[in-house]
C-alpha cells in the first residue's frame, strides 16, 4: 500500500485484492492529518452479499491510534460495486459517528470486478 492515499483511485488500486474474495470484507483504512496511512484494519468478514458493521468496530483502531480521518472501503462480490441502500445507510451512519468523534470518514468506495464506486466522487459524502 503506498505512503499516502491521495485519490479515490489511488485508494482503489491500493485496495483491489478485495475484489478477489468470495464474502464481503469491510476494512477501514487509518490517516493521520497528512492523509497518510497509520494503519488498515478489517472490521468485518461477512457473507456473499452483507457484511456487520457497527461504528464501535470501525472507530476504534482510529482512536487508539489518533487517526485524524478514516477512509472506508468494502467489496461486492458480485462484481458490480453499485451502493445498495444499506450501503448509504451505513456510509451516513458512520459518517455522523466520525463527526461527533472528531474523526473525518473522507470516503466510502466499494470495490467490484476491476471496477469502485467512491461516494466521495459521486458526491454522496
Amino acid at each position: 500500500m503506498p505512503e499516502r492515499l491521495t485519490s479515490p483511485g489511488a485508494v482503489a488500486k491500493a485496495v483491489d485484492y478485495l475484489g478477489n474474495y468470495d464474502r464481503e470484507h469491510f476494512v477501514v483504512i487509518l490517516l493521520n492529518t497528512k492523509c497518510g496511512i497509520i494503519g488498515v484494519n478489517t472490521v468485518s468478514i461477512g457473507s456473499l452479499n452483507s457484511s456487520i458493521v457497527h461504528p464501535r468496530e470501525v472507530f476504534k483502531p482510529a482512536v487508539i491510534l489518533g487517526a485524524a480521518s478514516v477512509i472506508l472501503v468494502h467489496n461486492h462480490p458480485s462484481g458490480d460495486p453499485s451502493p445498495s441502500q444499506e450501503d448509504r445507510d451505513v456510509t451516513k451512519r458512520l459518517s455522523e459517528a466520525g463527526h461527533i468523534l472528531g474523526i473525518a470518514v473522507l470516503d466510502h468506495l466499494i470495490i467490484g470486478d476491476g471496477t469502485y464506486f467512491s461516494f466521495k466522487e459521486k458526491g454522496l459524502l
